[in-house]
């Protein structure tokens, strides 16, 4: 963990915001509304509570985080680029042929990417494999893996979810980005997911119900459960807004894969400096 405040936490993730809208801008093809729905986590992890090491991606004791909604890998990229994973001026190649940033996280060429993700339900069985080797090798090492709500209706994430409390993996973390949309609808009218934080704690697991862009309420969370003792794996169940801080965008399910025009990027940008929404 580093000892960085809840202030400069929201300001960092204003600007991963702004670069990741920025990556998308530039190559017109992306994902804006879950990557801005996850900025607010993904900062608290990359900037906070992940013990990682920019100058060594594969030391072996690091923690790890599999974004198994690997869609929306620009607010990744932004949180990596920005810890000096790789150059910064590499942000600018999102989609490009040959570019290390490719439209879903590729293990094989950016650094700082522990597996390669995409196909929708596979990542958390991947995250789960992690922290079974990691109390295999005894090691202290902890497993912090992002879901969709959309990407909950495949069933591979049940048998990992199944998987994890069989195994009793207290050293994953499983996280929800909830935002209500997926790719054609919402998940009410698709395929309701219900409480889903009741079916986790049924399901064995130690459940946290947050607001997914309250950065003090994400941080006291993550401290919480680095400081427990249960043997349980862990689940947050954080409830966010797709689009998130760009007004045009927010809850619109049109902005769930495209990039915006040059009026739009300089609204969003304008709108996102601000903060206010």
């Amino acid at each position: 963990m580093k000892n960085i405040g809840t202030e400069e936490l929201k300001q960092q993730a204003k600007e991963l915001r702004k670069t990741a809208l920025t990556m998308i801008y530039e190559a017109q093809s992306g994902h804006p509304g879950g990557a801005f729905s996850a900025a607010d986590l993904v900062t608290a992890l990359y900037f906070r509570e992940m013990n990682l090491d920019p100058e060594n991606p594969k030391w072996e004791d690091r923690d790890r985080f599999v974004l198994s909604k690997g869609h929306v890998c620009p607010i990744q990229y932004a949180a990596l680029g920005t810890l000096g994973f790789f150059p910064e001026k590499e942000l600018h190649t999102l989609r490009k042929e040959g570019s290390i940033l490719q439209g879903h996280p590729d293990m094989k060429r950016c650094p700082g990417i522990d597996i390669s993700t995409g196909s929708l339900g596979q990542g958390l069985s991947c995250a789960v494999g992690m922290a079974i080797a990691g109390k295999m090798n005894h090691k202290d090492y902890r497993v912090f893996a992002m879901i969709g709500d959309g990407e909950s209706d495949e069933g591979q994430i049940w048998e990992a979810i199944m998987c994890a409390n069989r195994y009793q993996l207290d050293n994953l973390i499983v996280i929800l980005d909830n935002n209500g949309l997926q790719l054609d609808g919402t998940t009410d009218e698709i395929m309701p997911l219900l409480d889903m934080s009741q079916k986790l704690k049924d399901f064995g697991y130690e459940v946290y119900d947050i607001n997914g862009h309250d950065m003090d309420e994400i941080v006291c969370t993550l401290d919480e459960i680095r400081a427990g003792k249960t043997k349980k794996p862990k689940f947050i169940n954080a409830h966010t807004v797709k689009g998130k801080g760009v007004s045009f965008m927010e809850n619109q399910l049109g902005w769930h894969g495209a990039a915006p025009n040059e009026q739009q990027y300089a609204q969003a940008m304008e709108e996102l400096e601000r903060g206010d929404i």
